[in-house]
């Protein structure tokens, strides 16, 4: 009976996750559809090219954020998870701006203030060889002046039990 429950529950919660990456979108979706797969927006902007990106963020628990990109006409271009290195190495420190990071990553997990060190750190959750943080430092002027990444320290304490 327990073997029934517990393969009942993996195809629940298989079906539950369907569509929750957004792969079985095809270009030409609109937003009402992609919304409809995708669940909640984390928030909307605009694109280089004058479309709009909508944000699900799967953080804190889960360390991936999609993108959906839509043209001019409101139709789907593509999705693609942005927590990445790649992406985090394209966040230049002493150039980049928060409108940048929030472009390139999404909007973040947590927004931590350090006032005496006059910093603002964004972190996001995103995985790696192991569970990791990237984080984000800002000066007061709003301009990154470091980023990395780090062993996310939740899963650095549960290896050490």
């Amino acid at each position: 009976m327990r073997r029934i429950i517990a393969v009942a529950a993996v195809l629940l919660v298989g079906g539950c996750a369907s569509g929750y990456d957004g792969s079985d979108l095809a270009p030409g979706a609109s937003e009402a559809e992609v919304e409809k797969k995708m669940g909640a927006v984390a928030a909307r902007t605009k694109g280089a090219d004058g479309g709009n990106v909508l944000w699900f963020s799967r953080q804190p628990s889960g360390r991936v954020i999609y993108a959906a990109r839509f043209g001019k006409d409101g139709k789907l271009t593509g999705i693609e998870q942005t927590l990445t290195r790649e992406n985090l190495q394209r966040i230049e420190p002493g150039k980049s701006r928060g409108d940048d990071v929030r472009a390139i990553l999404g909007p973040p997990w947590r927004i931590d203030e350090f006032p005496r060190m006059q910093r603002e750190a964004w972190t996001y959750n995103a995985q790696g060889m192991n569970p990791a943080q990237f984080i984000i430092q800002f000066s007061n002027d709003g301009i990154v002046r470091e980023r990395f990444q780090i062993d996310d320290p939740e899963f650095v304490r549960g290896m050490a039990m």
